[in-house]
């Protein structure tokens, strides 16, 4: 879709990315330091990675609203820096869940139940998901990877809440410990390969790309 600056169409479409980027701020201000503390609690890695999952996406959302401010809705340069910092951004997340990880399954840990931290990935596969689609959408019509990318990550974000969920779960009713921790290193290899993704600039396909 070729759109211009002025081009009424754009714009709408750039308030709109604008929107769900606060939209998203909101849930993840909340979800993340709930997530976060709900791991702690239970000692549970991929709960924590998680919760730290979701200060990555806030960082990608915040990007997003800087990149459609009024001065730069068309701008080329806007976007590939936004794009840039959206894939670095997941590069964030991967060392430290990984080795969190590693050292949970040689040391054999065991979470604890967290009937808190269950609740929250709960609700995080009703939000993201929801969130994730429409900005995915947005990027295409928009020839936004930066937009696409946020999207990407709050389906991520989705993808790993259920992981997430089946391993307190596991744990919980059947004692699987070694199932968190896997599971945390999931997050750490989609993290990197989305990260690569967004660099080159194929988070919404090939016409996104720069």
């Amino acid at each position: 879709m070729d759109l211009t600056l002025h081009d009424p169409a754009r714009v709408a479409l750039a308030r709109r990315a604008r929107l769900l980027a606060w939209t998203s701020l909101a849930w993840l201000a909340f979800e993340g330091v709930a997530t976060v503390i709900a791991g702690v609690l239970a000692g549970s890695i991929a709960l924590i990675g998680n919760g730290l999952d979701s200060g990555i996406e806030a960082l990608a959302s915040i990007v997003v609203v800087w990149r459609f401010a009024a001065a730069r809705i068309s701008s080329d340069r806007a976007e590939q820096r936004a794009q840039r910092i959206i894939a670095l951004s997941f590069f964030l997340l991967a060392p430290y869940v990984a080795v969190e990880a590693v050292h949970a399954l040689a040391v054999e840990h065991h979470a604890e139940t967290t009937w808190l931290g269950i609740g929250l990935s709960a609700g995080t596969l009703l939000v993201c998901p929801w969130l994730g689609r429409a900005k995915v959408r947005l990027g295409r019509k928009l020839n936004s990877g930066a937009t696409a990318g946020e999207g990407r990550q709050n389906l991520i974000c989705a993808y790993l809440a259920s992981g997430v969920l089946v391993g307190l779960l596991a744990n919980t009713l059947a004692g699987v410990w070694w199932l968190d921790p896997l599971i945390a290193l999931a997050i750490a290899a989609v993290a990197v390969r989305e990260g690569r993704e967004t660099w080159k600039g194929r988070a919404c396909g090939d016409a996104c790309c720069p």
